[in-house]
């Protein structure tokens, strides 16, 4: 069989543009002979649509918009993910669907089986589950239909999450001549080579048949989807792998059952170069999909900023990015040559705008009250408020997507200023740790400089005091970062941190300080995710509790 993979990057709540989108693949894959198209999970609406979901018009809308897909469906039928209003009259309103469409109709609706509650997921909420998978038979052939979680069921992933037969258990018993999985699966470090080895060619072998996986591709509020759509043969080897992070339409020759054809080798993965790309994507999508076309960003000279710079550039262009100065009276002199050298590298708009005058202006207005009192943490914070004052001004006048650029080391801990280096429209770099921010800045300049080498190199510093480094409150980042992904992603305890080898005092002190900080990443502008846990949707820990473990 001819198999259209369809690969596209829908947008949440767009349904006119994503009706297009839907037809204009369907039509470009027929004409390359495809005999069968298969989309992305709810590729009517876009993933995942949440809430929207509540609203009276929204699932009506969705199936209007479905009939007139399948309107323009010929001879050769479409797999489409899609809502499905739940005709029972109880249970949740609707079903995660997919619509077998030919001849201008729906012929057959397949629904999702297992519901996922974990991570970022809410599906439960939502979608009332179906009991079994949908067989249907097109061209002689047997074709069991699957959503995404239905087949991420290996033992190997985990504890077993749901009870009864599983949609593979049930599948197994069909005689199925193919499988096809329609997904919207969120991307993160690592899950590309789990999801070839313990899930696409594990469900390929437990069914002896080949199975075709159509991932979503692009960036949707802080979830990234990353394509690489692929097709493995009944003995689970890989003989088609869709591109990573783009959009894609393909077909593919799908063996019969019990059949092989060629393995395709896996594409290496360079886990800088994946993460920049899962970046710029992201950022592009949540700019575009928005309305923004333009970015905006400050730049300390520091090796935060100077990475987001990049990853703006490489989103928007670089000339739709405006990088801002705004030394203070102790702002480094490299601080701004750094600066300014960076913003000369990426070709972008540079501008300078001195804060010294606003800080002094607010201690003055500030001093009666402060009497008496020594300088602290409030004066150095006066400096990074300042600047998000200006930034924001700079983004209501300009009309551009401020960008924040704090990592997620400095995030857990709450090294970072509320209403200050916090304000913007996204945190970009949030769900990186500083390690990481560092890695992708030598893989930045691997061909030429573009980040000065002294921004890589010099101590990192807010300089909101004279001579401040990071490491004055905190442990050196590899450490840091090592506990922090213990604390905060494994959910260690801290007598668990301290057998691991960390001291004591540090474990006590760097847990409290995440536990304190609650409050402010609640606040934080959505930041993209890019690890197995990142703050945010994924992570719901109580600003109000005293449990310390």
């Amino acid at each position: 069989m001819r198999l259209g993979l369809a690969q596209i990057n829908p947008t949440v709540g767009d349904l006119a543009g994503n009706r297009r989108l839907i037809l204009e693949a369907y039509t470009a894959l027929v004409a390359q002979g495809a005999e069968l198209v298969v989309f992305p999970e709810l590729a009517t609406c876009g993933y995942p649509p949440r809430d929207l979901l509540f609203r009276r018009g929204f699932v009506p809308d969705v199936a209007a918009s479905l009939a007139e897909i399948a309107a323009g469906v010929g001879d050769v039928p479409a797999l489409i993910g899609t809502v499905e209003p739940n005709p029972a009259g109880a249970g949740r309103p609707c079903f995660n669907a997919a619509a077998f469409c030919r001849a201008g109709r729906v012929v057959a609706m397949a629904r999702k089986c297992l519901l996922p509650t974990y991570d970022v997921f809410d599906e439960d909420r939502y979608f009332e589950a179906a009991t079994e998978p949908l067989v249907l038979t097109h061209a002689g052939r047997r074709i069991g239909v699957t959503l995404c979680e239905d087949i991420w069921t290996n033992p190997q992933l985990g504890p077993r999450r749901y009870p009864g037969p599983l949609p593979l258990e049930r599948l197994a018993g069909e005689g199925c001549d193919l499988m096809v999985n329609l997904s919207a699966s969120p991307w993160c470090l690592g899950k590309e080579e789990v999801r070839r080895r313990l899930v696409v060619a594990d469900a390929a072998r437990r069914l002896g048949c080949p199975v075709a996986y159509v991932n979503a591709v692009g960036g949707n509020d802080e979830l990234i989807f990353d394509g690489r759509s692929q097709v493995a043969d009944g003995a689970g080897r890989t003989i088609a792998a869709l591109a990573a992070f783009r959009e894609e339409l393909r077909v593919v020759t799908v063996p019969p059952r019990g059949q092989s054809a060629p393995e395709v080798a896996p594409v290496p993965v360079d886990g800088a170069a994946d993460l920049f790309a899962a970046l710029v994507l992201g950022l592009r999508d949540y700019g575009h999909k928005s309305g923004f076309r333009r970015a905006l960003v400050a730049l300390s000279g520091g090796i935060d900023s100077a990475v987001v710079g990049v990853i703006a550039a490489a989103a928007f262009g670089p000339e739709n990015v405006f990088g801002v100065s705004l030394p203070s009276a102790i702002s480094s002199e490299h601080s701004r040559t750094d600066a300014q050298a960076l913003a000369a590298n990426l070709g972008i708009r540079y501008e300078t705008i001195p804060i010294a005058d606003i800080v002094a202006g607010c201690e003055a207005a500030l001093a009666p009250a402060f009497a008496g009192r020594a300088p602290d943490v409030t004066e150095e914070n006066l400096q990074a408020r300042a600047r998000g004052l200006l930034m924001m001004a700079w983004s209501n006048k300009f009309g551009a997507l401020l960008l924040t650029t704090g990592n997620k080391s400095e995030m857990a801990v709450g090294y970072c200023t509320l209403y200050g280096d916090m304000c913007g429209g996204l945190a970009v770099i949030s769900d990186v740790y500083k390690t990481q921010v560092y890695a992708l800045a030598r893989w930045i300049n691997r061909e030429r400089e573009i980040i000065p080498h002294s921004t890589i190199e010099k101590p990192p510093s807010a300089e909101l005091r004279p001579g401040q480094t990071d490491q004055d409150t905190l442990p050196p980042y590899d450490t840091l970062d090592a506990l922090l992904a213990g604390y905060v992603e494994e959910g260690l305890s801290r007598r668990e941190l301290v057998a691991r080898g960390f001291p004591e005092p540090m474990v006590r002190d760097v847990t409290r300080k995440v536990d304190a900080s609650e409050y402010k990443r609640k606040q934080a502008a959505p930041g993209l995710k890019v690890t197995p846990l990142a703050f945010g949707v994924g992570r719901r820990i109580p600003i109000v509790q005293r449990y310390a473990g």
